[in-house]
């Protein structure tokens, strides 16, 4: 499991001081290059780029953009005011550095948690009918299935047939193989499967 930070957020608290003080010579061009950023990204979909080109794509294009972020964001934590919005920006950023940066190790991971929160979205609006689920416990297994649910949305897999193979029998598996059980893994081995079968027919 990797904790990233998002980048969305991280802009928000820049883009917070820039409307205090639209000329702001500080955070005005960082807020602009946090934008080009997000741009590397809108790049990589609308070429339609697999995981290992974005990758690739990333180290030459937003590493060194990073690094201009980052000293940027230093030489404006030391002229800000301790109590000013800039300052809580500045704070922000490099406090969760290293969560915000981890996008460069790990391709499949967004800039920002915006598909996710989208995701969530329908759980927000539903929460009043949901305030009886039936127990304490009830809360967090909602929020699992729906996770679950959610996460086969994502990858466009059926939710009834994966769970239609998933479930039966679940309660004898020990609980080491249940990382072979999610969505993506799933998927996966779907994949190999037909891939299997499709060799072996043009062999025979």
């Amino acid at each position: 499991m990797v904790h990233a930070a998002c980048w969305a957020h991280a802009r928000r608290q820049f883009f917070e001081a820039v409307q205090l003080n639209p000329r702001d010579p500080v955070a005005t061009p960082i807020v602009a290059q946090m934008d080009e950023l997000f741009a590397v990204d809108a790049e990589a979909r609308r070429k339609t780029l697999t995981t290992a080109a974005r990758h690739i794509r990333r180290q030459e294009t937003a590493r060194p953009l990073l690094s201009d972020i980052r000293r940027k964001i230093e030489a404006a934590r030391s002229v800000a005011l301790p109590s000013s919005a800039l300052r809580r920006a500045c704070q922000y950023a490099l406090t969760l550095w290293k969560k915000l940066t981890c996008f460069l190790e790990y391709p499949e991971l967004e800039l920002s948690t915006n598909l996710a929160e989208n995701s969530m979205r329908p759980v927000a609006l539903g929460r009043k009918n949901w305030l009886h689920v039936g127990s304490p416990r009830a809360g967090p297994k909602v929020a699992a299935i729906l996770s679950v649910v959610e996460s086969c949305r994502r990858l466009k897999l059926p939710v009834r047939d994966y769970l239609a193979a998933v479930l039966p029998g679940l309660a004898d598996r020990p609980i080491q193989s249940l990382p072979d059980l999610t969505p993506a893994a799933w998927r996966h081995m779907q994949c190999l499967w037909v891939g299997w079968r499709r060799l072996v027919g043009r062999s025979q």
